[in-house]
């Protein structure tokens, strides 16, 4: 139990919670710049564009796994492919926005080079967005596109109930997983055609 005294305060309930890291949210809004917010969970990406104003946050853009099924996307969406397209569809958004600057924002959660995080900040990126970026953080291409999935669905074929257990919401949407990498440019197209185009053709 801590220790209390006549100058001990209680923690704001979010710092409690471990939801909110007040140091580095006063960092990032020093900056000035609006903020591109990354959240994860097991099964989806929320990736958003928020301006910080004397009346609070206000989002500017956003876009959420969810929605990668209006594209097209059959596979799951709690991965690095549906990472790296949640980026790219919040990105081309916030370009539309009038938007082309902003500065990465994770909060407490504790990133993972290669992982979905910086996934979805290369989707941002490759949207036109100007965000820093340290060197070696973002998955490979092979993982973005879903590569992995490809050949770890190939290696499973010989296990018939394996692999129909394992990729049983894929199968059940008409996607074979080892046509994932050629499904996530299908996608990735469909996602440039329809919201990429009405910022110019970005």
């Amino acid at each position: 139990m801590p220790k209390m005294g006549p100058r001990w305060k209680v923690p704001f309930r979010r710092k409690r919670e471990g939801k909110t890291d007040y140091r580095l949210r006063i960092k990032l809004l020093s900056s000035g710049k609006p903020r591109l917010v990354v959240r994860l969970s097991l099964r989806h990406t929320l990736v958003q564009v928020i301006r910080t104003g004397q009346r609070g946050d206000l989002t500017v853009a956003s876009a959420h796994s969810k929605e990668l099924s209006k594209f097209g996307w059959k596979a799951y969406t709690g991965n690095v492919p549906a990472a790296y397209l949640t980026g790219l569809l919040c990105g081309y958004r916030t370009i539309k926005a009038g938007i082309t600057t902003c500065v990465l924002d994770l909060n407490a959660h504790v990133p993972v080079p290669q992982g979905r995080a910086f996934a979805a900040l290369k989707g941002a990126l490759d949207a036109g967005l100007d965000i820093p970026h340290g060197e070696n953080i973002f998955p490979s291409e092979e993982r973005i596109c879903g590569g992995q999935i490809s050949q770890y669905a190939a290696k499973l074929r010989s296990d018939e109930k394996r692999y129909r257990t394992q990729f049983s919401g894929y199968l059940a949407k008409g996607l074979n997983p080892e046509d994932v990498p050629e499904h996530f440019k299908r996608v990735k197209e469909a996602i440039t055609a329809s919201v990429g185009s009405e910022n110019g053709g970005i």
